[in-house]
């Protein structure tokens, strides 16, 4: 299909040329053969680089413009709501039938907030938590959406899950005509998605750039096509080796990595082994960009061991870096001066950033509870399917790292060949529906048993399961609720109280309310910053809980000793390890913080705590 034969506005036409499109792929096609440009729903279940954002826009645009419509986009993180948000921007030039130009808002930040303003633009990009908040302060703008564009709609079966799907829920309840366009990764049961969203669906394993997934073991890869390449000994580490052979022949490569700490120490490797065989513009280029990250934020350790990789043309990429150096290491990836990128998982499921070759240097992960476990099948398709860079690439390759030819069959057979898992609600239990309960009640969704039940039945745990096991989950809860007076009954009708209303508009789940207004109520405390970090520390909305290292343990039951007085909280006794363990991390949790307050710079913060800057950013938002 040719954009010439499309059904939608000529200056949509006009703009796609410019940007060199003539010709749809193949999922896109489908895609409007189902109807999406006609108003129906659908669930497009295709691989990364498949085309995916192109029929969202197409969707998004021609319903602003010829319908008079407002988009909703919602995305899992904030990352990918900023990337989203500059795509669309080529967008803004377009005009309305009311001759007004189309106007892309993005809102990824303040949880308790109405965001009237938002109320202003046609398309609004957004996270799925703050999507669901926006429903909770029953923004009025909220019920003039008329097309929801939910990207990655697989992570419905991760443990955010429960958010994204109970929105959807919500979504649809208010608007029961409402489009709904849900753009995935290839799961096995898109057919069930589909049902539960009354859509369409369309599910393909093309890609624009054809990928070769393989196994190697020592010299050698063994691709599912049964191609056999061989590899030139250009470092002693097999993902190193895997990763400089494809920079040889021209390529990039990602390496994903089970932590951050392995992820900084391949960059560094990496680094190394590339230093000195770049082209003289390249080996300036990269200069210029390692000056940039040390001269972005403080100078930590961390900024000066990215700063020293990417002089050598690696990287790395985790949770921890700030979000300036993130940017830099993105931009220079994506502009092909940055050859070698070791990252953790995340990254798979965030920005895009294509390369010739993916190499996933270990398929387990640490699991709380059960150790190294192996990943999903899902997980490793999302990180495989980042092979491939269009225009750039004949073709993708795909690599897993075997220690021996048992391994590599079990690994050819287990992953390469299989297909991902089936996608299944999180929702049943308790932490998960505690909040979204009181916020149907807050928010006027649902006044009764009966209608909150009917609520969670339209979820997608609703649709798979029958509702004996919420009902239980939900007595509970609401008797919890009422005990700690967010709600109460009048008959059968049940209403929340204005502290229940309150933290329904905090966005903060109810035991943290409680947890901290327990600890306020507390007497013979002498109230002090500790108080107060430790106090909010101890909620459960408080993540990541910075545990404390090998060597950290007698400082933090130091700190414990001097400062028991200033606690609200009785700890967990040391014969509980799991729960002291915990306790633990909140106390170092709270040195932390502390720390932070009194302006201690980021770098003593990592030398001292082997704190990264993201990690901080993540626990003080």
């Amino acid at each position: 299909m040719r954009v010439s034969e499309l059904d939608v506005p000529e200056e949509i036409k006009e703009l796609l040329y410019s940007r060199g499109f003539d010709e749809l792929y193949p999922p896109q096609a489908e895609a409007i053969e189902a109807g999406v440009l006609d108003g129906k729903s659908l669930v497009m279940a295709s691989p990364t680089a498949s085309g995916k954002t192109l029929v969202a826009e197409l969707c998004a645009f021609k319903h602003i413009i010829e319908r008079g419509g407002k988009v909703l986009y919602l995305v899992p993180l904030r990352a990918l709501a900023s990337e989203k948000y500059e795509e669309f921007q080529a967008y803004s030039k377009l005009t309305k039938r009311d001759g007004r130009k189309i106007r892309v808002g993005v809102s990824t930040g303040d949880l308790d907030s109405r965001t009237s303003w938002l109320g202003d633009y046609d398309i609004v990009v957004t996270t799925n938590e703050k999507c669901d908040s926006l429903l909770r302060h029953r923004s009025p703008w909220m019920e003039a959406v008329s097309l929801v564009i939910v990207d990655e709609v697989h992570l419905i079966g991760n443990d955010r899950g429960p958010t994204l799907e109970v929105a959807i829920a919500r979504l649809r309840q208010l608007m029961p005509d409402l489009q709904i366009l849900a753009l995935s990764a290839t799961i096995r049961n898109a057919d069930e998605v589909a049902e539960w969203l009354n859509a369409e669906w369309i599910e393909t394993d093309w890609r624009p750039v054809p990928l070769l997934e393989g196994v190697a073991l020592n010299d050698r890869i063994i691709f599912n096509d049964g191609s056999i390449k061989g590899l030139k000994p250009l470092n002693r580490l097999d993902p190193i080796n895997i990763a400089m052979n494809s920079v040889l022949d021209g390529g990039q490569s990602l390496i994903f990595v089970e932590s951050r700490r392995r992820a900084q120490s391949v960059a560094r490797e990496a680094g190394n082994a590339l230093r000195g065989s770049h082209r003289k513009r390249a080996e300036v280029k990269l200069q210029e960009i390692s000056s940039n990250i040390s001269a972005r934020g403080e100078k930590t350790r961390l900024s000066d061991d990215l700063a020293s990789a990417v002089a050598g043309g690696a990287a790395f990429h985790h949770a921890g870096l700030s979000s300036a150096h993130r940017r830099i290491i993105e931009t220079a990836f994506k502009e092909g001066w940055i050859k070698i990128l070791s990252a953790t998982p995340t990254l798979a499921a965030g920005v895009n950033l294509p390369a010739r070759t993916a190499v996933i240097a270990s398929y387990r992960r640490f699991t709380p509870g059960y150790g190294m476990y192996p990943i999903s099948v899902l997980e490793y398709k999302q990180m495989s399917g980042r092979a491939g860079r269009p225009q750039y690439d004949d073709a993708g390759e795909a690599v897993l790292i075997a220690s021996s030819s048992d391994e590599q069959d079990a690994l050819m057979e287990n992953y390469v060949a299989a297909k991902p898992e089936r996608l299944f609600s999180r929702l049943a239990q308790e932490a998960a529906i505690r909040g979204h309960t009181l916020a149907a009640i807050a928010s006027d969704y649902a006044h009764s048993e009966p209608g909150l039940i009917d609520f969670f039945g339209q979820t997608f745990y609703g649709y798979h399961y029958p509702m004996g096991n919420i009902k239980l989950i939900l007595a509970g809860i609401l008797s919890y609720l009422r005990r700690e007076d967010m709600i109460q009954y009048k008959g059968d009708y049940i209403y929340a109280t204005d502290f229940g209303r309150r933290v329904s508009e905090l966005y903060i789940d109810p035991l943290s309310a409680v947890v901290l207004r327990d600890g306020l109520r507390e007497d013979g405390v002498n109230f002090t910053d500790i108080t107060w970090l430790h106090l909010i520390c101890h909620t459960p909305d408080m993540r990541p809980k910075l545990r404390p290292r090998r060597g950290e343990m007698d400082a933090v039951e130091s700190f414990l000793e001097e400062h028991r007085h200033e606690l609200t909280v009785k700890l967990a006794s040391d014969y509980d390890y799991v729960d002291y363990e915990t306790a633990l991390g909140e106390l170092r949790t709270t040195m932390i913080l502390k720390a932070w307050i009194d302006e201690t710079s980021e770098n003593d913060l990592f030398e001292k705590y082997r704190v990264a800057p993201g990690d901080r950013y993540s626990a003080v938002h």
